[in-house]
């Protein structure tokens, strides 16, 4: 059962859904629309996650009953669904692929990663199959475009863009865990004095060697670009 008492949806119709005009289904016309419902959820995610996101809390945030909702989104799943094509909306692109395609899958990772920074429930809700609507399907419709001159079919290239969206999301949910985890001074040296001793007990060569390599530098920018590179620079390769 969901938490509003419905029984969960066996998935989502995805010509249902965006195929066909988002009309309740019988009596009086209401005061929103499936849009009003799909920014009042994601406004509500943003401001306290996923699990703040329920069909009664999103009622209350349009002003409605619960149950007027259902004609719109059905189930949780399907408003999903909605809220991450409506984010969506936001990858805009107004310049065609330039032909340098590593260069322009940069750009792609990098807005995506900018993208699931102002909606930290992104990473969580692409975990999970989700359905392309209208503006995911734009975003893809460019990196397909981006990855041509790579020489791929277009099997490989949805596979290289749905490896390049996993990476970006789990490297933005470990970001965001990262920003919220409070660690003292006390405990980072202590973490240091640690590591030190492990490097130095004669057990351990290869991590040893590791940590008296040159540092890099250590900003969120700076670490997602250089494990974007090695990432991108295994493309086409077998």
């Amino acid at each position: 059962m969901s938490r509003d008492g419905r029984p969960d949806a066996a998935g989502v119709d995805a010509e249902q859904l965006w195929l066909r005009p988002a009309e309740p289904r019988r009596g009086r016309r209401p005061s929103f629309s499936r849009e009003a419902i799909t920014g009042a959820a994601v406004a509500l995610a943003d401001a306290e996650g996923l699990d703040a996101v329920t069909m009664r809390r999103v009622a209350a945030q349009v002003g409605a009953g619960v149950m007027s909702l259902y004609s719109y989104a059905p189930d949780k799943e399907t408003l999903l669904e909605l809220m991450v094509d409506h984010v969506s909306g936001e990858l805009v692109i107004k310049e065609p692929p330039s032909g340098d395609w590593r260069a322009d899958l940069r750009a792609v990772a990098h807005l995506q990663r900018a993208h699931m920074l102002r909606h930290p429930w992104l990473p969580a809700a692409l975990s999970t199959r989700r359905v392309p609507g209208p503006n995911t399907l734009a975003f893809l419709e460019h990196a397909l475009a981006v990855l041509r001159p790579t020489g791929l079919d277009g099997a490989a290239r949805l596979e290289v863009f749905a490896q390049l969206t996993a990476f970006v999301a789990g490297h933005v949910g470990h970001e965001i865990a990262q920003r919220a985890a409070v660690r003292s001074p006390g405990r980072v040296a202590a973490e240091a004095r640690y590591l030190a001793a492990v490097a130095a007990d004669g057990h351990h060569p290869e991590l040893a060697e590791a940590l008296a390599a040159p540092g890099r530098p250590l900003t969120p920018d700076a670490t997602f670009a250089r494990f974007l590179g090695r990432l991108i620079d295994g493309v086409g390769t077998d």
